[in-house]
C-alpha cells in the first residue's frame, strides 16, 4: 500500500483540514484497518478527514464567536443545535443586528487582517532542498563561500533601474504606522507602496473640480521614506481607478518628483470595490462633489430628507471598480513614461488565469517594471471577511500558474517582465519557497502583513521605553532603545547624529527585515547558491502529490533518478 507520509492536516478549534492529495488514501487507510483495531484512527479518518477548510461563522476578523465551538455544522459553519434562547454572539447574530455592515472587518482602520481559511495547498506543503558539493556564485572555498557572503542585492526597474538592498518589495499600505512603514523600507534600502485611496483620508486636500492639486497626506508619506533614503530602492505611489480619476499620478509625479508608480487591478484588498461606511451627510456630501460613488445619493433631496429623520439606509463610500481595457493600458503606460515616471508596476490579485494572463501580456508588450501578483487570503484594508476567505488562488496555485504564463512569453519570444509574489509571506523559509517555485520569473517577494507588524511593535515598544516602561517580554535585553533594539548600532554607523529621529517603528522594521535576510542567506548557502540569480526550483521538494501535481516539481524519488 503506497501511502503518502506527508498528508497535510491541521487542526483549528473543533475543525479539522487535510490536504487533497491524501483524500483517495482515506478509503485504502480504512480497508487496511482490522476490524478489532483502530478506533481513533477509523474515526479520525471517516470524520475528521472529510471536515471543511472553511472557517466558522465567528472570527475575531468581525468580532464574533461560536456559542458551542465544539459542535459546529460543516456544511454551513453554524452551530449544530442553534437554540431559542440564543443572543447571537455569531457572524449570523452579528448579522440580524447590524445588516450588510457585518460583511466588513472590525475596526477596519485600527487593525490588519488575512483568511483564516485553511487552503489545501501552501508552502508548508514544501521542504528546502540541501546541497553538499560545489559552489554556485562563488569559489568552493570554505573561508569564502559562508552564510554572511550571500548576495542579495539586485535592481528594481528595466530602463531605470534602481539598485536595492534585498530581492524584498513592502506592498501598499496608507494607513497604521505608515510614517514608520515608509522610514523603515528606506533604512533597509527596499522599495515600498503608498496605497490606493490615500485623497480620501486626507483633510488638506485641495482640488480643482475633481483634479487634485495639493495632497498634503501624500507628500508627507513620500517625505517619511525620503528623509532616510540612501539611493536603494524607492517609493511607489499606487493608484485605483477612483485615483486615476483624480489625476492623482499626475499631480504626484510633477508636483512631489515621484518617479515610481504603480496601476493597481481590482480595489480594496485586492479584489473587489473599496468600501465604507459614511455616517454623517457632510461627509457623504463632500465624497460625492469629489466624484465618488456615494450610495444612496446624497444630493436627492428626498435622501436628505430622510437623513435629518434617521429614516433610510447608511451612506456608503464605494470606489469605482476598474474597466481596462488592454487598449486604455497601453495607452496610460505610455502617457505615464512621457509625463516623468521611470518605473511602472502593476499590482493584481488572483483573478482569473485568462485575465493574469492578458495583464502579463500588456506588461511584456508595455516594458512595465514590475508586476505584483497577490495571492489570496489577505489584505489590510476593507476587503469583506468572506471575500479574504473564498475568493481567489491561493499563492502557491497563482505563483505555479503564472509561471507557466511567463513560461509560454518567453518560448514566444516575448520580453518577460519582472515578477514580485505576494501573498502571505512572513519569515525566510516562505521567501526562499517563493523565490525558489518562481525561479527564474519571480525576482522579488512582497512582505506585507509582517512587515507593518514588525514596523508597530517597534513603535510600541519604543514608546513604552520612553515612558520607562520596559515589556516584561523584553526586559532580558535592557530598559533602553539602544539595548532593547539590537541592530540600532547598524544604523548609528550610517546614520550619525540623525539616528536620533529614527522612529523606533522604522527601527523595527528595518532589524525584522535584517532577520528574514539572514535567514534567506542561510537557505541559500545550504543549497550552495550564493547569489540571487543561482536560485533554482531544485531548491524545494514537494511533500504531497497535491504539491507536487500543481507546481511540477521533482520529488525526492524523481531527484533520486537523476543521478
Amino acid at each position: 500500500m503506497d501511502l503518502n507520509p506527508f498528508c497535510s492536516i491541521a487542526l483549528t478549534g473543533h475543525r479539522a483540514t487535510l490536504g487533497t492529495s491524501c483524500l483517495p488514501q482515506r478509503d485504502l487507510l480504512l480497508s487496511a484497518l482490522q476490524p478489532k483495531r483502530g478506533h481513533a484512527i477509523r474515526y479520525f479518518l471517516t470524520e475528521v478527514m472529510s471536515m471543511s477548510f472553511s472557517p466558522v461563522q465567528a472570527s475575531p476578523i468581525t468580532n464574533t464567536r461560536m456559542r458551542d465551538p465544539d459542535h459546529v455544522a460543516d456544511i454551513s459553519g453554524m452551530c449544530a443545535v442553534c437554540t431559542a434562547d440564543c443572543l447571537g454572539p455569531c457572524e449570523i447574530g452579528l448579522s440580524a443586528l447590524r445588516g450588510s455592515e457585518a460583511i466588513l472587518p472590525f475596526s477596519a482602520d485600527k487593525n490588519q487582517f488575512a483568511s483564516e481559511k485553511r487552503y489545501p495547498l501552501d508552502f508548508s506543503h514544501f521542504s528546502i532542498n540541501g546541497r553538499v558539493f560545489g559552489a554556485r556564485g562563488l569559489p568552493a572555498d570554505p573561508n569564502e563561500a559562508t552564510y554572511p557572503n550571500v548576495d542579495l542585492s539586485s535592481t528594481f526597474g528595466i530602463t531605470c533601474a534602481l539598485p536595492i538592498r534585498a530581492p524584498f518589495i513592502l506592498p501598499a499600505m496608507a494607513k497604521l504606522a505608515w510614517r514608520e512603514y515608509f522610514a523603515g523600507a528606506a533604512l533597509s534600502g527596499v522599495p515600498v507602496v503608498i496605497g490606493e485611496d490615500v485623497i480620501g483620508k486626507d483633510p488638506g486636500l485641495v482640488t480643482d473640480g475633481h483634479r487634485v492639486v495639493d495632497a498634503p497626506l501624500i507628500a508627507e508619506m513620500v517625505s517619511s521614506f525620503r528623509r532616510y533614503h540612501r539611493g536603494l530602492g524607492d517609493i511607489v505611489l499606487q493608484a485605483n481607478f477612483d485615483d486615476e480619476y483624480h489625476g492623482v499620478l499626475e499631480y504626484a509625479i510633477e508636483r512631489l518628483a515621484v518617479r515610481s508608480v504603480e496601476l493597481k487591478f481590482g480595489q480594496a484588498a485586492k479584489g473587489i470595490q473599496g468600501m465604507g461606511r459614511v455616517p454623517k451627510i457632510e461627509d457623504a456630501l463632500r465624497f460625492r462633489a469629489l466624484g465618488y460613488l456615494v450610495v444612496p445619493d446624497p444630493t436627492d433631496p428626498s435622501v436628505a430628507e430622510a437623513y435629518v429623520r434617521g429614516v433610510g439606509p447608511v451612506f456608503e463610500k464605494i470606489g469605482k471598480l476598474p474597466m481596462w481595457s488592454p487598449e486604455a493600458l497601453v495607452l496610460r503606460v505610455e502617457e505615464l513614461r512621457r509625463m516623468g515616471a521611470e518605473r511602472i508596476c502593476f499590482k493584481t490579485g488572483p483573478f482569473d488565469p485568462r485575465d493574469i494572463a492578458t495583464i502579463l501580456d500588456i506588461a511584456s508588450e508595455t516594458g512595465v517594471d514590475l508586476v505584483t501578483l497577490d495571492g489570496a487570503g489577505g489584505g489590510t484594508g476593507h476587503s469583506p471577511a468572506k471575500m479574504m476567505n473564498e475568493w481567489g488562488m491561493p499563492t502557491v496555485t497563482f505563483e505555479s500558474i503564472s509561471c507557466r504564463i511567463l513560461h509560454t512569453l518567453k518560448r514566444a519570444g516575448k520580453p518577460l517582465p519582472p515578477i514580485a509574489m505576494a501573498g502571505g509571506f512572513a519569515t525566510e523559509d516562505q521567501i526562499y519557497k517563493g523565490l525558489a517555485l518562481g525561479a527564474p520569473y519571480v525576482r522579488m517577494i512582497a512582505i506585507g502583513r509582517a512587515a507593518m507588524a514588525a514596523a508597530s511593535v517597534g513603535r510600541q515598544v519604543g514608546d513604552a521605553l520612553r515612558k520607562g516602561v520596559v515589556p516584561k517580554e523584553y526586559a532580558r535585553f535592557g530598559t533602553s532603545v539602544d539595548e532593547v533594539f539590537a541592530d540600532f548600532r547598524i544604523l548609528k554607523g550610517e546614520y550619525g547624529e540623525e539616528t536620533s529621529s529614527i522612529p523606533t517603528g522604522a527601527l523595527g522594521l528595518y532589524s525584522y527585515l535584517n532577520r528574514v535576510s539572514a535567514g534567506l542567506k542561510q537557505f541559500m548557502a545550504l543549497n550552495r547558491e550564493f547569489a540571487l540569480r543561482h536560485i533554482s526550483r531544485e531548491g524545494i521538494v514537494p511533500l504531497t502529490e497535491l504539491a507536487a501535481k500543481t507546481t511540477g516539481l521533482s520529488t525526492y524519488e524523481e531527484l533520486l533518478n537523476r543521478r
